[in-house]
């Protein structure tokens, strides 16, 4: 039986370091699988890969993201979060993440200047705690347009399994945050977004995490 409870209302903001994985959707990883072949790893990773997104790029639900200028289109990064407690017996809590980034073709060493970008990483305003978090589903919408849906049983690593890896060559602490992962389309991409569009994203079989709406604008560069 699934338990789900709503533990915050309006006001979540990450107290720790907030790290994205990379890989971690059954889809991506064979999109991608003839790339890890190659030099100069020629395997796919043994471990969890990893990014930070730090403090510059969080970005509250509802909040207009700058797209740097000259800069088409935007990736689409949906994904769920787990809040890193470590109390005893403490249960992790979930949050809605858009991981927001320019597109490259890097995703074994995410360039710092595409990720991590002033604003490019949506925060949901609540959390909630459940004792499966395999069943979480996803909806994203671009101008009110469904673009792509997520099923969190096709990660790679689930839930407790990514936290026990990671864990295994880094410490998490209390308030920190990990990403679950990202999916792709069909065509082995993220889904895009330009200036002027509206980024929602939604559980249609967890409302409690309620919706993250975000809003990308142009950059307004000052006169000379």
């Amino acid at each position: 039986m699934t338990m789900t409870i709503a533990t915050t209302a309006q006001t979540f903001m990450p107290t720790g370091t907030v790290y994205g994985t990379l890989l971690n959707f059954k889809a991506e990883l064979a999109a991608l699988q003839p790339q890890m072949n190659q030099p100069p790893y020629k395997a796919p990773p043994q471990a969890p890969v990893l990014h930070v997104k730090p403090a510059n790029t969080w970005s509250a639900n509802g909040a207009d993201i700058v797209v740097p200028t000259r800069v088409p289109d935007v990736e689409i990064g949906a994904t769920i979060a787990m809040v890193v407690s470590n109390g005893l017996n403490s249960p992790i809590r979930f949050v809605l993440m858009n991981d927001f980034s320019i597109p490259h073709n890097s995703f074994f060493r995410p360039p710092v200047k595409f990720k991590c970008l002033d604003g490019f990483l949506g925060i949901g305003s609540q959390t909630i705690e459940t004792d499966r978090p395999q069943d979480f589903k996803l909806e994203v919408r671009v101008n009110g347009d469904l673009v792509q849906s997520l099923d969190f049983s096709q990660l790679v690593r689930p839930a407790s399994q990514l936290l026990a890896d990671v864990s295994e060559f880094m410490t998490l602490h209390d308030g920190d945050v990990l990403m679950m992962g990202c999916d792709c389309l069909s065509s082995g991409k993220r889904p895009l977004a330009k200036v002027g569009d509206v980024i929602t994203i939604s559980s249609p079989n967890h409302s409690a995490l309620g919706t993250l709406s975000n809003t990308l604008v142009a950059l307004i560069e000052e006169a000379a």
